[in-house]
């Protein structure tokens, strides 16, 4: 399983409906709506970078966190207390490297570190199909490099690493799931404009390229 969402219900029985195997989880990055359910899984493995992030100190307080979580109307399961909720503190159960492989029995993913929306984030990469699991690296959708813990830099360059890659669909963690493989050169091409014409820098706002947007 690759991440786990904002932990805001319990994700563990929604997956024993559907199989049942033994599930381990691959985080790809530290963020709080991606790590929340980690807390229903005993096997869970993260990138070297963000160790202390999950296992130690999140990067931003509690208090931030719920105001994002709510920042918009949502129709929050059934038991769900805001006063409750806490952002997963845990130790992994392994600690993943660029270029390890994860495998499935019938299936190998290879990770694939893809730094600048966090330090630590990664994809990860099923050679045999094609099929890039994207994390926050590539969406249709507001792509995050503002934050004080972003590297804009590092991510163009991280798309560029997977633009090399031979993909064939694309698998996001936000937003559409109808996605061309032809996103990651778009969005290669407009790191680059941005970085050619000196804005690729905190602080210069969001600039739109009509299907996705890149907030620097």
């Amino acid at each position: 399983m690759i991440d786990t969402g904002l932990g805001v219900a319990n994700i563990k029985k929604v997956v024993e409906n559907l199989i049942d195997l033994p599930i381990s989880v691959l985080t790809t990055h530290a963020h709080w709506d991606h790590i929340g359910g980690h807390k229903y899984f005993k096997d869970f493995a993260i990138h070297k970078n963000e160790v202390s992030w999950i296992s130690e100190q999140f990067p931003l307080p509690l208090q931030t966190v719920k105001k994002n979580l709510t920042l918009e109307p949502c129709d929050f399961p059934a038991g769900f207390c805001l006063d409750d909720y806490k952002i997963f503190k845990g130790v992994p159960t392994r600690i993943l490297h660029d270029g390890d492989l994860i495998d499935l029995g019938n299936r190998t993913l290879k990770v694939i570190h893809t730094p600048g929306h966090s330090p630590g984030h990664c994809c990860f990469y099923e050679q045999d199909r094609g099929w890039l699991y994207s994390g926050d690296l590539i969406y249709k959708g507001c792509l995050d490099a503002f934050y004080p813990t972003t590297d804009p830099i590092a991510f163009m360059r991280s798309v560029e690493k997977v633009r090399s890659l031979k993909i064939k669909k694309v698998l996001p963690a936000h937003h559409q799931l109808n996605i061309s493989a032809s996103l990651v050169d778009e969005i290669a091409k407009a790191f680059q404009s941005l970085y050619q014409q000196g804005k690729l820098q905190h602080g210069n706002g969001i600039f739109d390229f009509g299907t996705f947007q890149i907030h620097i």
